[in-house]
């Protein structure tokens, strides 16, 4: 299930999460959200692509940020948006 791409190889040190309360952006408008997801670039928590919003993945796209990890208790994860696979 693992796979190395070049985003992986390029990322910062472990960063802190911005927030534990929810999706950063969901937050601000009110809006809901189905699971959570961290940028391991700069620690934004964003929406997954099941909520209306995807914030996750429009932050991946607006700041060059490619590799998630689920935010989710229980899930190990990661997601490369670029490369469309788990890493």
């Amino acid at each position: 299930m693992s796979v190395t791409c070049p985003h992986v190889l390029s990322l910062p040190p472990a960063v802190a999460p911005h927030t534990t309360a929810g999706c950063e952006d969901c937050l601000k408008i009110g809006s809901p959200w189905v699971h959570l997801r961290e940028c391991l670039s700069c620690g934004h928590i964003g929406c997954c692509d099941s909520s209306p919003n995807r914030h996750a993945r429009a932050h991946a796209a607006a700041d060059g940020h490619p590799v998630v990890r689920s935010f989710e208790p229980g899930e190990d994860w990661r997601w490369c948006f670029v490369d469309e696979t788990f890493v």
